[in-house]
């Protein structure tokens, strides 16, 4: 696209033009919101094919639903509560975040120069052990806390995808990291991950 026109257009820009029938406008909001939407249903799924499906059909399925999208609200939990569901309606048996755990963990920056092989094994280590204690709780402290913490969506984008009150997150995700610290604790490791108390996040 010659100069792309849309880059300097933000989501409210896009979403009415889109909704005027302008395709060049939501596949703008497809390019910008892919990776995110990918890695939601990842999240769900724990397959890399099933999760780009459910984020493409996720798409597809925004399109057709713009009519019924409420003019200045936000977009992006929006799409993401919709290709959630797609997703979920995807997964069979996944009960387990393991590889997303994985995977956002090594994605996250590490603050400069390559870990030293020990440092990396360490650290292989230690995400084994989170991985093993996300594992043991409930499903829905799963979804909460991939999402605030792994995928780092802020509380009303937290909500706006698993379709709850923007008050439930904050409670929810403070229970689910007690319930995470207890089974951390169980394990002789409760030092491993102790994100910072949240004082009202966006």
């Amino acid at each position: 696209m010659e100069g792309r026109p849309l880059d300097t257009e933000d989501d409210d820009q896009l979403v009415a033009r889109a909704q005027r029938g302008e395709v060049q406008a939501y596949e703008r909001l497809v390019r910008r919101h892919a990776d995110l939407a990918y890695r939601t249903a990842y999240l769900v799924t724990r397959s890399a094919a099933d999760a780009e499906d459910a984020a493409q059909e996720g798409f597809v399925k925004a399109w057709y639903a713009l009519d019924r999208f409420r003019p200045g609200a936000p977009f992006r939990p929006w799409l993401l509560a919709i290709v959630a569901n797609e997703a979920r309606n995807r997964r069979r048996s996944a009960r387990r975040l393991e590889d997303l755990t994985l995977r956002v963990a090594d994605d996250r920056p590490s603050g400069g120069a390559a870990p030293s092989p020990e440092a990396a094994a360490l650290a292989g280590e230690r995400r084994q052990v989170l991985l093993a204690a996300v594992n043991r709780l409930p499903e829905a402290d799963r979804e909460m806390l991939a999402c605030r913490y792994f995928l780092e969506l802020s509380e009303a984008e937290t909500a706006g995808a698993l379709g709850c009150r923007r008050g439930t997150v904050k409670s929810r995700t403070s229970r689910a990291l007690g319930r995470l610290r207890g089974v951390l604790a169980e394990q002789g490791a409760e030092a491993l991950w102790a994100p910072a108390p949240e004082g009202g996040g966006q």
